[in-house]
């Protein structure tokens, strides 16, 4: 099995299925973790040096921390409704309570704060969405915490796309510090398939092959991707989802196209698709 991958497990005493840290990870930025919580369970997340991004995946909870509280939010059961998730911000060394007033998918998105912006609320109606690519190319995009929200580190978003279709594509890599033209960000996907039986493939490569990984990837795995490209397929009969969450040094999205695919950006892709 690729080291990139992370095969989900059922919920530890912790009530974790995920747990992605710089140290298994082998990077340096990003931290995640899954925790699944039947209703009216608990649990407490330490205060750390790291900003954190809480996203209700499915149900509603009650969010606590030192300086706010924020009661019974959740409107989705489940990430295939499509609505906009509701996500909490959550500032460095402040400690988090959560309680699961539905059966609950959390995901803890992590990487090192500043301290520059104040824990707050991420509604529904706080979060962009908009429509990717054409043809076999599209995909649907919630924009839960881009470049252009405050956050001194995390970059998060999910991402809908049909049976059939590609995402993440055409190939990009964000793996270079050198702007204007990229930024160094590694970045998780945790994937969630329509229905749960179902599988997607990702891969992971580099220009030179150094790297070069296809995953086939299930309900509520984890894939890495430290550097490289990587695309993601979907298969006949099978919905994908997935939640990115991107850090580095650098807290703007660049990214640089592989040159043999960029043409599925352009008009004649498009006008190809139009037509049918």
């Amino acid at each position: 099995m690729s080291k990139l991958l992370s095969k989900y497990h059922a919920p530890n005493q912790d009530k974790r299925t995920q747990h992605i840290t710089p140290e298994t990870a082998d990077w340096g930025y990003v931290h995640f973790a899954v925790y699944e919580l039947n209703v009216g369970e608990t649990i407490t997340l330490p205060a750390s040096e790291n900003e954190t991004c809480l996203v209700l995946v499915a149900g509603k909870a009650t969010v606590v921390t030192p300086q706010q509280r924020f009661e019974k939010i959740g409107e989705r059961m489940a990430p295939f409704e499509r609505k906009k998730p509701y996500a909490v911000y959550v500032a460095p060394n402040e400690t988090m309570e959560i309680v699961a007033e539905t059966q609950l998918e959390l995901a803890v998105c992590q990487a090192k704060g500043k301290g520059s912006y104040p824990t707050r609320l991420i509604a529904p109606q706080d979060i962009g969405a908009e429509q990717r690519g054409n043809g076999n190319n599209r995909r649907y995009v919630h924009n839960i915490l881009p470049d252009d929200q405050p956050a001194d580190s995390l970059l998060v978003v999910e991402v809908y796309t049909d049976e059939g279709c590609t995402s993440s594509y055409p190939s990009h890599k964000h793996d270079t510090d050198n702007e204007p033209q990229e930024t160094y960000l590694e970045e998780t996907y945790y994937h969630r398939l329509n229905p749960t039986q179902g599988f997607c493939v990702q891969r992971v490569y580099t220009d030179d092959r150094s790297l070069d990984e296809t995953m086939a990837v299930y309900n509520k795995d984890v894939v890495m991707v430290p550097k490289g490209y990587h695309p993601v397929a979907t298969i006949a009969g099978y919905d994908s989802y997935y939640l990115n969450v991107m850090a580095g040094p650098t807290r703007n999205w660049l990214f640089t196209w592989e040159k043999d695919h960029q043409w599925v950006n352009g008009k004649e892709y498009a006008e190809k698709h139009a037509s049918r």
